[in-house]
């Protein structure tokens, strides 16, 4: 679970705190090691993406190229790639969510 501190119109969202269950905070920081590599559409991905809306295809890509571009700056300025993969994990969180109630 991302952590938010807003007030009014400000927004500010922190770090992934430890409430929730820890199998899927696992799991997300899994995850987002997988976005350390080039992005790419290969044979099995696109199998498994036949059927679906074009539009949610759009919106995966674009989660793809972000959390990896945001992945090589933060790991090109940061020193522990822990941390790293931590807020890629945080954002793709975020992703995940806006996916569920769109």
């Amino acid at each position: 679970m991302p952590s938010e501190y807003s007030s009014g119109t400000t927004t500010r969202r922190g770090h992934i705190t430890k409430c929730g269950n820890a199998h899927l905070r696992a799991q997300l920081v899994e995850s987002a090691w997988s976005y350390q590599h080039r992005p790419a559409v290969g044979v099995d991905l696109r199998r498994r993406q036949q059927g679906l809306d074009p539009q949610v295809v759009a919106r995966a890509w674009a989660a793809q190229l972000r959390l990896c571009g945001r992945f090589r700056r933060l790991a090109a300025r940061k020193d522990s790639k822990n941390l790293v993969v931590t807020a890629i994990a945080r954002e793709l969180t975020g992703f995940l969510w806006a996916e569920m109630t769109a």
